[in-house]
């Protein structure tokens, strides 16, 4: 799906249901318990950075789950991805919700800071010189006190097979017409595993690993 070429239709159906997916496979709730939650008792706007956004699904309910929780929270959710900031925008609106088409490194420009850096799934995306750079971007981006967490898969058999089985019931109907069952299995293969993310993590980063099958690199920021 991060061909030039990919098709549109398929592309759409991805979004569609990336929402469906992620709610299951990306640890979504955990991340908000673990990470936002928390600073409602700053009692001010904690502001977050959603790196790599694509249809923005990761935002949306971060902020759903803000409001029902009385922590004022807004987030700018951002993609160099004109296709997916397209189809983002296209969808309802969400309060307290920004989408730009940008890399990190614009915002670094912008001297923006944030307390909360996010990204979901973009790790297992990069070469090691595009992961340096959002590493250090993640850093200049947060403000004190803040935390940096790129959560991805981590790479096992385990994983990858339950991933093959838990979506084989679903190729011919919710999956059909979408990248999402081999764009999965693919990135499964590209990911790291713990010990691999560890390696090549600058010093200050750590690695947590999370439910389900999961990694995240951690930063925080001194206050």
């Amino acid at each position: 799906m991060d061909a030039a070429d990919a098709d549109p239709a398929m592309l759409a159906k991805t979004y569609e249901r990336f929402r469906l997916v992620n709610a299951v496979v990306s640890g979504e709730r955990a991340v908000y318990t673990r990470w936002l939650r928390p600073r409602r008792s700053a009692g001010r706007v904690v502001r977050v950075l959603d790196i790599g956004s694509g249809s923005a699904d990761l935002p949306r309910r971060l902020l759903r789950w803000a409001t029902r929780d009385r922590l004022r929270l807004v987030v700018t959710a951002i993609d160099p991805d004109a296709r997916a900031m397209t189809w983002a925008a296209a969808r309802p609106s969400t309060p307290g919700l920004t989408l730009r088409r940008a890399m990190s490194g614009d915002l670094v420009a912008e001297g923006e800071r944030f307390d909360v850096v996010l990204s979901n799934h973009v790790l297992h995306h990069l070469d090691g010189r595009e992961l340096g750079a959002l590493l250090r971007d993640s850093e200049s981006l947060l403000a004190p006190g803040g935390v940096a967490v790129h959560g991805d898969i981590e790479r096992s058999r385990p994983g990858y097979a339950g991933f093959w089985l838990g979506t084989l019931p679903f190729a011919g109907n919710l999956l059909a017409g979408s990248y999402i069952r081999p764009d999965g299995l693919t990135s499964i293969r590209r990911s790291h595993t713990a010990a691999e993310l560890a390696l090549v993590l600058p010093a200050g980063w750590m690695v947590r690993r999370a439910i389900p099958s999961r990694l995240e690199a951690v930063r925080r920021a001194d206050v």
